[in-house]
């Protein structure tokens, strides 16, 4: 069985950098036939795919937030993390971490079928 999980800092003040970790069981994140996405839902707003990482390791980055964003992995630990730096109270959202078997999400809601986290509320304030 598939499982991923986000972990992280619930609490991240302005200017800092917001560090989650998705750790991912069932699967080898260097699978050939995943990319490992991280995918975010402000308050009130619709999903925002922020980038990904494939099972090579070449990373990908919306167009939005790639100034700000790092994705990397550890292979050893099989997960996989996103850095957001000079982070705002605009980039306080959940946050979720995503298998999809092409580059990017094509659902407007989180998947329930063991693809996605559960998803971790991450706010940015002081």
């Amino acid at each position: 069985q598939v499982q991923l999980q986000e972990s992280g800092p619930g609490l991240v003040k302005p200017s800092q950098t917001l560090s989650l970790t998705c750790t991912v069981s069932g699967v080898s994140i260097t699978n050939v036939d995943y990319y490992w996405n991280w995918v975010r839902q402000p308050p009130g707003k619709g999903l925002e795919w922020m980038g990904a990482i494939d099972y090579s390791g070449s990373v990908f980055y919306g167009p939005s937030l790639r100034r700000r964003t790092s994705i990397s992995r550890d292979t050893n630990k099989n997960h996989f993390t996103l850095q957001l730096m000079d982070v705002t109270p605009a980039d306080t959202a959940v946050y979720y971490c995503a298998r999809t078997d092409r580059l990017g999400i094509t659902t407007t809601t989180p998947a329930t079928d063991g693809t996605w986290g559960q998803g971790t509320q991450v706010t940015v304030s002081s």
